[in-house]
């Protein structure tokens, strides 16, 4: 795959990403507003409806309109370093976190309750007390992970060798 067509493969990447995040969330507000938890996989996987106003684990309630601007930031950036990808496994990683970050960030800037101020569409709980989630944010910290592992494994951020 040349160089040109794989640095622009984090779009349609991220694009599918976003489209799945929203499908979901769309599915959640019209099947489970109203209901408590319902299981999917016994207490393992459940579906339950919950507004987020905050970051990961509760972090910066209150200040919804600073996270989408760190939303918004972070997804120029991702873009921007996203073309500047030296492998495929780069380019994949930043496509899911491009649409990780854009489906939480149109959550975020369009839904209730004003613009900029919006709540985020959580639907997926695990036990162990762990916060309520949904895809962006599955998408988000699989791309982590991955960046992580290959940077364990001896790459520079974007691909190349670390010296």
């Amino acid at each position: 795959m040349k160089a040109s067509a794989r640095r622009l493969l984090f779009i349609p990447i991220a694009l599918v990403v976003v489209g799945l995040d929203q499908a979901t969330k769309y599915w959640a507000e019209s099947e489970l507003f109203g209901q408590g938890s319902v299981p999917v996989i016994g207490e393992l996987l459940q579906f339950r409806l919950a507004y987020n106003d905050a970051a990961a684990f509760s972090l910066g309630v209150g200040a919804t309109w600073v996270l989408t601007t760190i939303s918004l930031v972070a997804s120029i950036a991702i873009g921007y370093y996203a073309l500047r990808a030296k492998t495929l496994v780069w380019t994949v990683i930043a496509g899911l976190a491009l649409g990780g970050a854009v489906g939480n960030l149109i959550d975020r800037a369009l839904k209730p309750p004003t613009f900029f101020n919006g709540h985020v569409v959580d639907f997926i709980q695990i036990p162990f007390n762990f916060p309520i989630f949904n895809l962006a944010d599955t998408f988000l910290v699989t791309a982590v992970c991955l960046a992580i592992l290959r940077t364990m494994l001896g790459d520079e951020i974007g691909g190349g060798r670390a010296k």
